[in-house]
């Protein structure tokens, strides 16, 4: 039976037999190793990084007694869930990630990662819930991930397109949508999407077209 340790958009956890392409972890240990159920509590720190899924030939027992291993569809679902590229695996796109979030958020000075990851936390959680943001349709970038308004699950902006998400990768194609929409992913790497940070999108989604 798979972990509960698939990540959603929303930054939930469930189970599923889909790995993702995309690795990471919330800075240590939230699970219970005796139980591996679904956790109760949403991270053990502020640092939601998102990692590649083999790094040095390193091997891990998933859901021991180390930190809380995830797994995302893609780089798109990690960003909505709230997550960063990992300065140690993803060096170069860490830093990319942050060159464009200093421009997109306009700030005076490069924050170290940690103030990075205190920006992030305060537009991800709402306490132990998803903080969603009510924004235009016409101002949100490609690789914005938004809920559909029909109540079918979870759309990823991409040029004229909204990519339908599955576990396993992108499902269907709508149209753009218009009007005010619930954004998922956070208005500071809303910004660093708007500013030139290109995501990794699950291989899925170029049978769609490309952006």
């Amino acid at each position: 039976m798979p972990l509960p340790n698939r990540v959603r958009p929303d930054g939930t956890l469930f189970a599923d037999t889909a790995r993702g392409t995309f690795y990471g972890n919330r800075g240590g240990r939230f699970h219970d190793p005796s139980t591996q159920d679904v956790p109760t509590r949403m991270q053990a720190t502020r640092q939601w990084l998102c990692c590649v899924l083999s790094f040095k030939g390193r091997k891990r027992k998933v859901w021991g007694h180390g930190y809380t291993e995830l797994f995302f569809c893609d780089e798109v679902t990690a960003l909505a869930a709230g997550h960063r590229p990992c300065m140690e695996c993803r060096r170069h796109d860490a830093l990319a990630y942050r060159e464009a979030l200093v421009r997109g958020l306009g700030l005076p000075e490069t924050p170290l990662f940690p103030g990075i990851d205190h920006i992030l936390d305060a537009d991800r959680r709402d306490g132990r819930l998803k903080r969603t943001h009510r924004l235009a349709a016409a101002q949100l970038p490609d690789g914005a991930m938004v809920l559909a308004e029909d109540g079918a699950g979870f759309l990823a902006l991409r040029g004229a397109s909204a990519l339908l998400w599955s576990p396993a990768g992108y499902v269907g194609r709508r149209q753009r949508p218009l009007g005010l929409l619930t954004v998922l992913t956070p208005p500071a790497t809303l910004a660093a999407l708007d500013h030139g940070y290109r995501p990794r999108w699950h291989p899925s989604a170029d049978a769609f077209g490309a952006t």
